[in-house]
């Protein structure tokens, strides 16, 4: 199977074999290739309404290079779920027209809802035993973050996406370099206000285990753990305190571009947004009352596969 999950902020693919229907429920996948690159579908969009031609080139180039790669393993079925910036742009059809000419299939534009329930399935299968239910998984995107309360067994009790990705704030706010008080705060008081609103919408502030997903959150638990080198290894199910976050946010907003750039485990493509993704978390962790974050390296990109099981 090849899943492709192409966002605000980045595009990746996943080209796995599925379990054994004799391997129980828990089974995993078996992994062929993970791939990301940092395209910025999104620059721009909440300001124009409007993909930008360099940036739909950049995914371009990106799908030309997975596409060889699904071709080369063979994959028998793929899937391309496209979220936040696709949903919101003006000129979307553009964007479709070159995925079809370029995979071969066309992009699902996915609901909202639809892209919390693929991550809720990607993130909450193998998560360990003190991993209590029920879970409160959080998708910290680009463009969007998702929220979803529920459990392994009953699966999604509730879903809702909000317009808080960590490109998104940074465009909207974080202007300076390092930003200033005066913009974290508008930064701050955005993503909380968002953030209410979603714990109305979902139980999650009774939720036992906030799981968090994407980039920002994975970056912000390397970071924590002073990892000399992205590990997924060491990343995957890592449990992260409250105030190591809050710390590891302080000290990105009060960074420059250029000395985020100089953390060994920062991807150049994500330096300038870690910011604004980092604030996101920290401002769920607090409305929701969490103490921790269990990081997943696994989310939508493995629902993606899962779905086509």
């Amino acid at each position: 199977m090849a899943a492709i999950d192409c966002g605000t902020n980045s595009i990746r693919l996943l080209v796995a074999d599925l379990p054994d229907t004799s391997a129980g429920p828990e089974a995993p996948l078996t992994d062929l290739s993970r791939r990301m690159e940092i395209v910025r579908l999104g620059q721009g969009v909440d300001r124009t309404g409007r993909l930008a031609p360099e940036a739909i080139e950049r995914t371009r180039v990106a799908l030309a290079a997975y596409a060889a790669e699904i071709e080369k393993l063979g994959a028998e079925r793929v899937r391309m779920c496209a979220t936040s910036a696709s949903r919101d742009a003006s000129n979307a059809a553009e964007f479709r027209e070159m995925v079809e000419r370029t995979l071969g299939v066309a992009p699902e534009v996915v609901t909202g809802d639809e892209e919390a329930r693929l991550s809720f399935t990607g993130a909450v299968r193998g998560l360990p035993a003190d991993a209590r239910e029920p879970y409160l998984v959080v998708d910290i995107g680009g463009g969007s973050t998702e929220f979803v309360v529920g459990t392994r067994a009953g699966g999604v009790e509730a879903a809702i996406s909000m317009d808080i990705g960590c490109v998104r704030m940074t465009e909207r706010h974080l202007h300076g370099d390092p930003p200033g008080p005066d913009e974290v705060a508008a930064a701050q008081a955005d993503i909380a206000a968002a953030v209410d609103r979603a714990l109305e919408a979902v139980p999650g502030r009774q939720a036992a285990t906030l799981v968090g997903l994407a980039g920002s959150v994975t970056t912000v638990v390397a970071i924590a753990q002073d990892l000399q080198e992205y590990d997924p290894s060491r990343i995957h199910h890592a449990r992260v305190p409250y105030d190591a976050v809050a710390a590891t946010t302080a000290d990105l907003l009060g960074k420059s571009r250029e000395q985020r750039l100089a953390i060994p485990v920062m991807h150049p493509g994500r330096a300038d947004v870690i910011g604004a993704g980092a604030l996101v978390l920290r401002v769920i962790m607090e409305r929701a009352g969490m103490d921790s974050v269990v990081a997943s390296e696994h989310d939508i990109l493995d629902g993606i596969a899962w779905s086509l099981a």
